[in-house]
């Protein structure tokens, strides 16, 4: 069974953002922008069709272990991945 990020799926505190609907050439911007809305504690589980290697990378870059990257799934097509934020990004 698939994944449905058009829901918040587990406790509160997780928020969905399915990139598929989000412009190519804004999907980094707002990814990013989202990231920096979280309070610590806070997920982000992230959809998309295909595995954000390059993202990740950024993300890793740009937030450090501020962001942890966990796979929910990664399947062909379905990839679903919780950012959890450990602390502040400010």
């Amino acid at each position: 069974m698939a994944h449905d990020c058009s829901h918040p799926t587990g406790p509160e505190g997780i928020y969905p953002f399915d990139a598929r609907g989000v412009a190519k050439r804004f999907r980094h911007a707002a990814i990013f922008g989202a990231l920096d809305a979280l309070n610590p504690g806070e997920v982000m589980r992230f959809c998309n069709d295909h595995d954000p290697i390059p993202l990740l990378q950024q993300i890793n870059n740009f937030f450090g272990s501020k962001v942890k990257v966990g796979y929910v799934s990664r399947q062909p097509g379905e990839i679903v991945i919780d950012f959890l934020v450990t602390e502040s990004l400010d």
